[in-house]
């Protein structure tokens, strides 16, 4: 049966998934932020958004942010499509305002320290504020190794869905499964959606020795994958724990590591990892990339405060994160880039 989707938030992964919705047959909504005029205003003239190297499909209109109530009419579902940037203007305007019984699913990854180094999702942030607001809403939301251009490009992609409803799950999953997209369900929301915000901390960590490989031996040196496995290696471990601390399924967990994997081969955070390894200050490697939306130091800095926070009331050891307090040290104090590589070692005799 023919559904019409409503993506709010025409920022490159929300805008990616007009594909395969339009593909299947659906009615596609678009309709851009506060942010995203110029990009709405590219695709009512070419169909094409600004940051896509082909067309949308067939059955995708295009909306202004104040046209969005316009775009939510008759909709069966929602897809918020704002960056960590525009959570709270996502549940002032959006979810405050649309009716509560429309299903949303939000791509929005990252999470949010409370005082005592808990970290809470997105979704979990959203239906608290509401609730404080009188409003009961669910919000589900989808994590997965997937990079807007891939998904475009229709490259094979696995993803996952997390919400509490099953029912809501299946029918988000029937209308956006295609021959390239392919959609788990899981009710573990706090597992993976910690899962695939913690991957954006752990890429940087990553990239880095890809930087640190060119300061040392230049450029031409070539791509070396001793050193990046090396630190893979270590960002698993350390995710591993952050996840158990989150209460985090086996599936969320392996779904993570393969976020993990396509974020530093395929993912702006490379870029500025790349960067801070060749050496370059934050401030200079911000300036480089300026225009970019880098919300995995956003999530690097957070899980960084949280775990802090625990160490502070005896939860747990600052020493088994030694990849994630060395990857804030230098977007906090302009530390030094080479890896402390004789913390990552272990014994086990």
């Amino acid at each position: 049966m023919k559904k019409v989707v409503t993506i709010i938030g025409s920022g490159m992964m929300g805008s990616a998934l007009a594909f395969p919705a339009a593909e299947n047959g659906h009615e596609v909504r678009l309709v851009g932020s506060p942010l995203d005029r110029d990009i709405i205003d590219e695709c009512r003239r070419s169909n094409r958004h600004l940051k896509f190297d082909r067309d949308f499909p067939a059955g995708v209109k295009y909306y202004q942010v104040e046209e969005y109530q316009e775009a939510v009419k008759g909709a069966d579902f929602v897809i918020g499509g704002v960056s960590s940037f525009g959570v709270d203007w996502f549940l002032d305007e959006i979810l405050t305002n649309i009716d509560p019984a429309l299903p949303v699913l939000s791509v929005t990854k990252g999470l949010i320290g409370l005082e005592d180094g808990t970290l809470i999702s997105y979704p979990d942030y959203w239906e608290s504020k509401l609730r404080e607001r009188g409003i009961e809403r669910e919000v589900c939301a989808v994590g997965g190794p997937c990079t807007s251009y891939e998904l475009v490009f229709h490259d094979q992609t696995e993803v996952a869905f997390c919400g509490k409803n099953a029912e809501v799950l299946e029918m988000m999953r029937d209308t956006l499964t295609t021959s390239y997209y392919h959609i788990s369900l899981t009710k573990d929301v706090i597992g993976l959606e910690s899962a695939v915000a913690l991957k954006n901390a752990y890429a940087l960590g990553v990239a880095l020795t890809i930087g640190l490989v060119n300061r040392h031996h230049g450029e031409g040196a070539g791509l070396h994958y001793n050193s990046q496995a090396a630190a893979f290696y270590q960002a698993v471990k350390e995710m591993r724990k952050l996840l158990a601390i989150q209460g985090a399924e086996v599936d969320s967990e392996n779904i993570g590591i393969g976020d993990l994997y396509v974020t530093v081969y395929g993912g702006r955070t490379r870029k500025i990892g790349i960067l801070l390894g060749e050496g370059k200050t934050y401030d200079e490697a911000m300036e480089i990339l300026a225009g970019v939306t880098l919300e995995s130091l956003v999530v690097a800095r957070r899980v960084a405060k949280a775990i802090y926070r625990k160490a502070e009331l005896g939860l747990v050891n600052l020493r088994e994160f030694p990849m994630l307090t060395h990857v804030n040290d230098i977007l906090e104090n302009n530390g030094e880039a080479e890896h402390p590589w004789e913390a990552y070692t272990y014994r086990s005799l």
